[in-house]
């Protein structure tokens, strides 16, 4: 009786295991290129198992048994910059993080995108987390001083030699400029989203940055964090995300705050891609009008 029952709670144990695995798998991918392939490729197989069942297709099941060692390393190809974004993530615990430096930074990127959103001057600005961004980006140029609302605003004046493409700031330093982000493949956008808007969604995608976009048509204010842009946001609510995710607490707790995070996903976005807060500013009526 005994053995009846320890065998009976072993494949319980076993189904609730690989629910839990398959369900935050689903969601590590939600969101990314990735996640249409997913969809297809489940829904193929699930078609092709219930038809060699109904029809009693015994070599095609045969085949569809046989085949998963195919199926594993073909979801190794196909899911590459998902697999290494996650074992990116694994091997760049974030022990050490000087929480003032990281307070600074975000004020600086406040100030910044306050100033050139009164003035409509377009910025694409990534902060680095965990995982590092030279491998995501195709290009850039090594700047490597304080980051600084003027140095800021200098690289983002238009005409400026390294004014087109974005910023990635390590730390409390701008390391890069004029950098090329990966644009997004999604093909459920609006399609009036402009460059910056996709290289921001595309970049959140691939790695764990924070991107801030200010739009040079409407001066509006953006952010996207793991595949989602989010639209039309207030310098308070901005400041808000960025302490919400950049800022880290006390070393001691950060593997438990890290693992909490990856386990139940806290910050991944289950909405749309894009999310408009507010909406864009009016133009400027001419004078006299």
């Amino acid at each position: 009786m005994v053995n009846d029952l320890e065998k009976g709670w072993q494949p319980a144990v076993e189904i609730l295991i690989l629910a839990v695995l398959i369900y935050f798998a689903f969601k590590f991918v939600r969101g990314t290129r990735g996640w249409p392939v997913v969809i297809g490729f489940v829904v193929v197989l699930l078609a092709l198992k219930a038809v060699t069942t109904i029809l009693d297709l015994k070599v095609l099941s045969w085949l569809l048994d046989s085949a998963s060692l195919f199926i594993a390393a073909g979801a190794i190809v196909i899911f590459q910059p998902e697999l290494r974004r996650m074992l990116a993530e694994l091997g760049n615990l974030p022990l050490f993080a000087s929480t003032s430096e990281q307070r600074e930074s975000i004020e600086v990127i406040i100030q910044t995108v306050e100033r050139l959103a009164d003035v409509k001057i377009g910025a694409l600005i990534a902060i680095e987390q965990s995982i590092q961004l030279q491998e995501a980006v195709e290009s850039g140029i090594k700047i490597d001083c304080d980051a600084t609302p003027e140095m800021l605003e200098t690289i983002f004046f238009p005409n400026n030699a390294v004014h087109d493409g974005g910023v990635i700031i390590k730390g409390d330093r701008i390391a890069y400029a004029a950098c090329i982000f990966p644009l997004t493949q999604r093909g459920d956008l609006n399609k009036s989203l402009g460059t910056r808007h996709r290289a921001a969604i595309g970049l959140s995608e691939e790695t764990d940055a924070v991107i801030v976009v200010v739009s040079e048509e409407t001066g509006m204010i953006s952010h996207a964090y793991k595949g989602q842009l989010v639209r039309g946001v207030t310098l308070e609510e901005l400041r808000a995300f960025l302490v919400s995710i950049v800022l880290r607490p006390a070393r001691t707790n950060n593997i438990i705050r890290w693992l909490r995070v990856w386990l139940i996903e806290k910050n991944k976005p289950t909405g749309p891609a894009v999310v408009t807060r507010h909406e864009p500013r009016p133009a400027p009526k001419p004078n006299g009008k």
